[in-house]
């Protein structure tokens, strides 16, 4: 079964290349909360932004356009071990869907600013969804994350 995905937009980003996001230098969470960018809408897909400024945060899912297929382990940053993909946030992956949260912060006829960018320039959107109360989990664990909790960066974990 083939699945064929089409891009609803792209990422404006102050990061041109995946080498351009600090990986190290930011760790824990809210690294990136002062990182600002722009989420372009492609015309033919903006009427469903309609309601869409009443949200402050958006769950982003893309495309990791530029990295390598079929990976099935990752050596997360600042973790001494190789570990399953599927156990971490690497680009590195099966099929190269990221997702990231980000803060709403205008919308502009087709274009969303938002805080909290950690993907690259011309990153393909895929789709956009409100952050809502239903992902808040208070329960949540975080598997081999703990024992690093607030050591470990966010891009590539």
């Amino acid at each position: 079964m083939e699945i064929i995905f089409k891009p609803i937009g792209v990422v404006h980003s102050p990061f041109k290349n995946e080498q351009d996001i600090p990986q190290k230098k930011f760790r824990g969470p809210g690294a990136f909360d002062k990182i600002k960018g722009e989420l372009e809408i492609f015309s033919e897909f903006k009427a469903g932004l309609k309601d869409i400024e009443g949200f402050s945060y958006l769950i982003l899912i893309f495309n990791f356009h530029k990295s390598e297929r079929g990976k099935l382990f990752a050596h997360p940053p600042l973790d001494n071990q190789q570990r399953g993909v599927f156990a971490t946030r690497s680009p590195n992956r099966p099929n190269a869907i990221g997702m990231t949260i980000v803060k709403l912060l205008g919308k502009k006829d087709n274009i969303l600013q938002v805080a909290g960018i950690d993907v690259i320039e011309n990153t393909p959107i895929l789709d956009i969804k409100p952050y809502t109360n239903r992902d808040q989990k208070p329960d949540a664990t975080f598997g081999w994350l703990d024992k690093n909790r607030g050591l470990t960066p966010i891009f590539g974990v």
